[in-house]
C-alpha cells in the first residue's frame, strides 16, 4: 500500500480538515443552513457581519444553529463598497467576538460586484498592521494577487466569475498563474455553479473553494452540499495524483510490442 503524505490545510493559525468553506446566506432559514453545513463537512463558515441580528432578541440567530465553538466563523464584509465601511465592519467583528481571522471584500459597484482592488489593497495593509489575519476576495489578476500577498494577506481568494452568477471558472489560466506564484493558500471564491466546477478548481491546484449560492439556491441544498463535499475531495485527490500528459495524437492503451 502506498503511504500518502499528510495533506494539511492551514489558514493563518487555523488548521482545517475540510477544504470546502461555505457561506451562510440565502438559505430559507437557519435550520436549512445548519443541515447544509453539516452535509458539506465544512469546518469554516462565512458570516456577513452587517447582516447579523444583534438587536431583535425575538428573532433566531445563527449561533443557535451553528455552534461557534465547534465550527470556525469567518466574519466577512459582504455589502461594503468602500474601505471605510469594510474596516469598520471588521473592527466591529473583533469587538463582538474577538475574531481576527477575517474575510475582506470591498466591492466596486452593485451591478458586477467586482472588487475594487485599489481600496482592497489599502484595506488589507491597514488590517494586517492591526493584527488581523486577512483572507482577501480579489480579481483573478496575478499582479494584484501578488501585491496582496506581499502586503501580508493570509489567503488569496480570486473570483471564478461574478458573485452569484454560477458561471464557473472563466479564466483557468489566470487562476493557475496565481496558484503557481503564491506562498499562501489560494481559495476560489464567487461564481462556482455546481460540484464539477469545484472539482476543476481543485484539480488546478487551488487550496480550497468557498461556496454559498450554488448550495443555498439549489433545488435540494442539503444534497448539493454533500455533492460539493465529494467534489472537493475528488478534485484534491486528482491534483495530488498528478494527471497524465495531454497529447495531440492517440496513444494505444496496450503496446504494439509482442503482438501475435
Amino acid at each position: 500500500m502506498v503511504k500518502l503524505k499528510k495533506d494539511t490545510f492551514k489558514i493563518g493559525n487555523k488548521k482545517l480538515k475540510s477544504r470546502l468553506i461555505v457561506g451562510t446566506g440565502k438559505y430559507k432559514n437557519f435550520y436549512e443552513t445548519a443541515k447544509a453545513v453539516k452535509a458539506s463537512g465544512a469546518d469554516m463558515v462565512t458570516v456577513a457581519v452587517r447582516r447579523i441580528n444583534i438587536l431583535d432578541k425575538k428573532k433566531p440567530i445563527l449561533t443557535d444553529y451553528l455552534n461557534p465553538k465547534k465550527i470556525v466563523y469567518l466574519p466577512n464584509t459582504a455589502g461594503c463598497f468602500n474601505s471605510i465601511e469594510a474596516l469598520r465592519t471588521l473592527r466591529l467583528a473583533r469587538e463582538m467576538g474577538g475574531w481576527k481571522l477575517v474575510k475582506l471584500e470591498v466591492l466596486g459597484d452593485k451591478k458586477t460586484l467586482y472588487p475594487n482592488m485599489i481600496e482592497t489593497l489599502e484595506s488589507t495593509k491597514i488590517l494586517v498592521k492591526e493584527g488581523f489575519k486577512v483572507m482577501v476576495y480579489c480579481t483573478d489578476d496575478p499582479l494584484f494577487a501578488k501585491k496582496l500577498e506581499d502586503c501580508g494577506a493570509s489567503a488569496i481568494m480570486p473570483l471564478a466569475s461574478p458573485i452569484g452568477s454560477g458561471l464557473g471558472l472563466q479564466n483557468k489560466i489566470n487562476i493557475s498563474m496565481i496558484i503557481k506564484q503564491s506562498r499562501v493558500p489560494v481559495i476560489v471564491d464567487a461564481g462556482i455553479g455546481t460540484a464539477s466546477d469545484a472539482t476543476i478548481a481543485m484539480e488546478l491546484g487551488c487550496d480550497g473553494v468557498l461556496i454559498n449560492s450554488a448550495i443555498a439556491k439549489a433545488k435540494k441544498p442539503v444534497l448539493m452540499a454533500k455533492a460539493f463535499k465529494d467534489a472537493v475531495i475528488s478534485g484534491r485527490n486528482s491534483y495530488l495524483a498528478g494527471r497524465m500528459s495531454k497529447n495531440n495524437l492517440a496513444i494505444p492503451s496496450s503496446p504494439y510490442k509482442g503482438l501475435i
